[in-house]
This record gives structure tokens, C-alpha cells and sequence, in this order.
């Protein structure tokens, strides 16, 4: 999980991005959206003090108000667990995406404190033949020379004209399928319960953490 950890470091500098938007501008091409607020979300990681020094309460805050809608957890959760999601309840599934949501904020929640000195350089955008899937490339200058880091990433058309991100590719590996492994072998486990359970209790201890370094 150290791993994913830093994939999401890395994603939350996109995904972030999308915090700033506003609804006049929903409709705006993904890849012009991303590159035109990508910057002030930089600038806010850092300026903004409480950010800086690891404050998880405030990420997470600014995570659920302000990211999140712009995120289809269903898809993602769905596309996660494959040939289980279609064998689940709507109940199971309805619990499982929120286990699943809660999981990617916390995750999340370290990512905007790493910012720095990093940089985004966006790569021509890739579309389907309709135009309602997309792929957004683009790539982490480091600081001081450092490797660039590959970041892309999918996002889908509502009929309302909005985008929403399904999945995050850092270093090559899709957020998805990454998860899609450990979705399986736990449900191979447990079943879908067992699954929902893992992730529950994962979130205990991950929220206990956030409580701990959210204290002023």
C-alpha cells in the first residue's frame, strides 16, 4: 500500500485540479480544464501552511468538499471489482463504493502536503471516436532535474456535459487494475462481505491516524 500511497501523491496534483472548478465552466474541454487550473491548485498546496505541515483533517475537508463530485466512484468501484460487482446486492454494491471512496480520501489526504517545487507538462490528449471517453496525459517535472513521472488519466462524459475521472495511471499502472488484484483475492476469501470488511477496517485505522496528525 506504500506503493499506492505514492501513485496517489503523484495523481492528486491532476486530480486535484479539478477543486477550482466552477459551473460556468463544466462543460470546457478535460484537457483545458486540467491544464488552466492545475496552477492554482499548486499555488494553494504551496501557500497554504496547514497543508504544508501534514495537516490531514484540513486535506481531507478540502478533498470531500471539493474533489470528490468530480470523481465517479461507482465506475471506478465497479470496474475495480469486475465479474463480483455484477454478483453483488445493490446493497453490497452501495457499500462497497463508499468503503472504497473513503479508502482513495485518505489516501488522498497525505498527497497536497508533498507538493513543492513540482510542475505539470500536459501531452496531446487521446479521445474515442465519440468523444465521451478520454485520455489526458501529461507528466511531473521534478525539481532539481529530477526523472519526469508519467501521469494520465480517464475521464467520461455525463449527458449533463460534465467530467468525471474513472481511473489514474501513474508509472504506467492504472488505478483500477492495480486494485482490481487485491479486490479479488479478498473476495476470494470472504466473498463481497469479506471485501467490504477489509476495506471498513482499513478505514478505522486510517482514520484514527488522520485524528492524530489533524490535531493543532
Amino acid at each position: 500500500m506504500n506503493l499506492m500511497k505514492k501513485m496517489f501523491a503523484i495523481a492528486m496534483l491532476a486530480v486535484g485540479a479539478l477543486a477550482f472548478v466552477q459551473p460556468a465552466q463544466a462543460q470546457e474541454a478535460p484537457d483545458a480544464l486540467v491544464k488552466r487550473i492545475s496552477q492554482e491548485v499548486l499555488d494553494a498546496a504551496k501557500t497554504d501552511k496547514d497543508i504544508q505541515s501534514g495537516n490531514q483533517k484540513k486535506v481531507i475537508s478540502l478533498v470531500e468538499e471539493k474533489v470528490l463530485p468530480h470523481v465517479d466512484f461507482q465506475r471506478m468501484t465497479a470496474l475495480a471489482a469486475g465479474r463480483f460487482w455484477r454478483e453483488a446486492s445493490p446493497d453490497q454494491q452501495k457499500q462497497l463504493t463508499d468503503e472504497f471512496r473513503t479508502l482513495l480520501v485518505y489516501t488522498y489526504s497525505g498527497a497536497i502536503s508533498q507538493v513543492r517545487d513540482q510542475k505539470l507538462d500536459f501531452k496531446p490528449m487521446r479521445a474515442d471516436a465519440s468523444d465521451t471517453e478520454v485520455e489526458v496525459r501529461s507528466q511531473v517535472l521534478q525539481p532539481r532535474g529530477g526523472d519526469p513521472i508519467q501521469l494520465n488519466y480517464r475521464l467520461e462524459k455525463l449527458p449533463s456535459g460534465n467530467w468525471k475521472i474513472y481511473d489514474v495511471n501513474v508509472l504506467g499502472a492504472w488505478l483500477v487494475e492495480t486494485y482490481k488484484g487485491n479486490f479479488a483475492a479478498e473476495i476470494s476469501k470472504g466473498g463481497v462481505d469479506g471485501l467490504i470488511k477489509t476495506l471498513a477496517e482499513k478505514n478505522k485505522r486510517l482514520a484514527a491516524n488522520a485524528g492524530k496528525t489533524g490535531k493543532s
